[in-house]
């Protein structure tokens, strides 16, 4: 996933590449330091102020050092971090991005705000979506229009 996220990253210039990120353990950290090792801009978006303490705490360095390299910091309103704050952050990123790198298996959420609905929307706001699938994922072509 690593080296799929790199391979997209790479097609961009250092100084016209800026990254939104919430900085999610997983996929997002690893976009994130992908940006930033490309010579890109971070910015992030903090779902809620409990979003930190929701993420498992083997990922807490990872994204405080992260969150110290963003040039810039959106919090939003939330204070509980459940699945409407990560939409609602989600809806502020694709609003904010001219594009959507997205780690998916082209499978439905799993609940609300998964990476299906955050492609979906992208989709159909017309925001550019680009997929790097997982090494071993299914790949269900009908899921991508």
């Amino acid at each position: 996933m690593d080296r799929a996220i790199r391979g997209e990253i790479a097609k961009y210039q250092a100084h016209e590449l800026v990254g939104v990120s919430c900085l999610a353990d997983g996929a997002d950290q690893i976009f994130a330091r992908a940006i930033l090792d490309h010579g890109g801009q971070l910015e992030v978006v903090i779902p809620a102020s409990e979003y930190r303490d929701g993420l498992p705490e083997e990922s807490h360095a990872a994204y405080d050092a992260l969150l110290a390299r963003a040039r810039t910091r959106h919090r939003l309103d939330r204070r509980t971090s459940d699945a409407d704050a990560d939409m609602e952050a989600s809806r502020f990123m694709l609003a904010n991005a001219d594009r959507l790198i997205a780690v998916w298996d082209g499978k439905p959420a799993r609940g609300h705000g998964g990476t299906a609905d955050v492609v979906a929307l992208a989709q159909q706001h017309g925001t550019e979506v680009t997929v790097v699938w997982p090494s071993g994922a299914n790949r269900d072509a009908s899921a991508v229009t």
